[in-house]
């Protein structure tokens, strides 16, 4: 057994009971920011500990048969204790590796909440069209995770969708559930709008953006410049009448982020301000990788027809995801929130990479 994953286990498992005590204590509820904090972590380790102790106890266990080895009067009891052993030794590796996914490597961020950035692409009003069914199938997904979603911001189309909006899922590993829908989606149908049935492709853009927490981020106001107008749109008979809306220019790097959802400027000024925030951070995960020599693409990339992560042909009722070869002929129920299949195939993909990278790296 390696002995780096029994040390870890042991120093997690100390460190989650100290949280278990501290959230015992009365006195944490005085301090909200600190409750906060450690009700947070303490949430975040429960899976992580709970392996760790199922590892000891199969280590435990291992021991206690192999000790007891020498004491066996006749070979079937000597055959039932060294199965004993066999037994607890294959639990604790496999145990072993469930905790080196979720204590080793796991992505920091995946506890995160998520922002969803969906633009229309190539296509025209089909593709403004296509950009509100994805927020739809984000929407109805994160339902069925019993997570909660609202709009941050949005760009409504008059053809109905969206030029663009900005979605927010909160929930426990949101971003670990959502990181690989970023990319370009390509729809292939006919629009409503086509008079020859011709088949036309169109395309959205997602962005999938962590949530930054303002101790992650540090922005100086003096790099902000805001401005306020009045708001466009459905949304009341305020949203028209008053300058509610509110861009924010951040000069250093050139990010724009408008908000007009809410009916008050306050509103709008701090969703504005937690959009800004996550792409700062996305920003700085970009930086590092490209400093740690691990560059990946940007997410979006051009939102032209031939970049593409998953293709949605309606004619042939097929949703096919590139990256990882999955073809599901369920389009009405993906459509409707039923996600699980091509984001448990794109996770295990990611943890296939990361073993295959470590493996790789491994002197032999």
């Amino acid at each position: 057994m390696d002995e780096q994953i029994v040390k870890l286990a042991e120093e997690t498992l100390g460190r989650y009971r100290a949280l278990t005590e501290e959230l015992s204590d009365p006195d944490i509820y005085s301090d909200q920011n600190r409750y906060r904090d450690v009700a947070k972590e303490h949430a975040r380790l429960k899976r992580g500990a709970d392996l760790c102790q199922e590892l000891l106890d199969a280590l435990e266990e291992e021991r206690e048969a192999r000790e007891l080895l020498p004491t066996a009067e006749s070979g079937e009891e000597r055959e039932f204790y060294t199965a004993e052993a066999r037994a607890a030794e294959e639990r604790a590796g496999e145990l072993a590796e469930k905790i080196r996914a979720e204590l080793i490597d796991r992505d920091p961020n995946d506890d995160k909440d998520v922002i969803l950035e969906i633009r229309a692409g190539t296509g025209g009003d089909e593709a403004a069209l296509f950009a509100g069914e994805l927020h739809d199938m984000y929407s109805r997904y994160a339902d069925r995770l019993g997570f909660k979603h609202r709009n941050l911001a949005s760009s409504p189309a008059e053809v109905g969708g969206y030029r663009e909006v900005s979605l927010e899922v909160e929930g426990d590993g949101a971003y670990s559930i959502f990181k690989h829908e970023g990319g370009t989606h390509r729809v292939q149908r006919v629009p409503k709008t086509e008079s020859q049935g011709r088949i036309h492709t169109s395309t959205a853009t997602v962005a999938v953006l962590p949530e930054a927490e303002d101790v992650e981020v540090e922005i100086n106001q003096g790099d902000l410049e805001i401005d306020v107008y009045r708001s466009s749109g459905p949304g009341g008979q305020s949203v028209n009448t008053t300058d509610s809306a509110v861009r924010i220019t951040h000069k250093p790097t050139g990010l724009v982020v408008t908000c007009q959802n809410e009916k008050s400027q306050l509103q709008n000024k701090e969703q504005a301000m937690r959009i800004l925030r996550s792409r700062l951070l996305e920003r700085q995960m970009q930086e590092r990788a490209a400093e740690e020599g691990a560059l990946r693409q940007a997410q979006v990339g051009t939102g032209d027809r031939s970049a593409k992560v998953r293709t949605y042909n309606f004619p042939q009722g097929r949703i096919t995801d590139h990256r990882v070869g999955l073809t599901s002929h369920n389009m009405e129920s993906v459509l409707g929130g039923d996600l699980a299949e091509f984001t448990h195939a794109l996770a295990a993909a990611e943890r296939a990479e990361k073993l295959a990278a470590e493996a790789a790296s491994t002197p032999s």
